[in-house]
């Protein structure tokens, strides 16, 4: 049998990249080490627990989203928001978290751009 797969869009996919590697940037964790799939370090798994709950937050998607754009279940994006919820009691991490999520919306309101090259009809 094969295993239960939900189809996510590849704009979820690089919305969460942009929370993995805000997440990243703030705390000092390269975005490789947040996504690999074997057990990581404290560090590294807080990191990635920070950028669900950004993701959360900033687009508003429900826990099943963020499970599904970072290739989770729900339960692990559960405890992760949960977790960051509970953080955000210390005035550090709630400082940093407030100004990710005003950088991450403030990204994600840029106008798109399409980079093709005119061609003029020609490859």
């Amino acid at each position: 049998m094969e295993p239960y797969r939900v189809p996510v869009t590849e704009g979820d996919r690089i919305r969460a990249d942009a929370a993995l590697s805000l997440s990243g940037l703030a705390l000092g964790v390269p975005v490789a080490e947040m996504k690999r799939r074997e057990r990581v370090r404290p560090r590294a798994c807080r990191a990635r627990w920070s950028a669900m709950y950004l993701a959360h937050v900033s687009f508003g998607w429900p826990l099943e989203r963020v499970a599904h754009a970072f290739g989770l279940n729900r339960a692990t994006a559960g405890a992760a928001c949960r977790w960051a919820e509970d953080e955000r009691d210390r005035p550090d991490y709630d400082a940093l978290m407030d100004g990710l999520e005003g950088s991450l919306r403030a990204v994600m309101e840029l106008p798109l751009v399409d980079l093709a090259p005119e061609t003029g009809g020609r490859r």
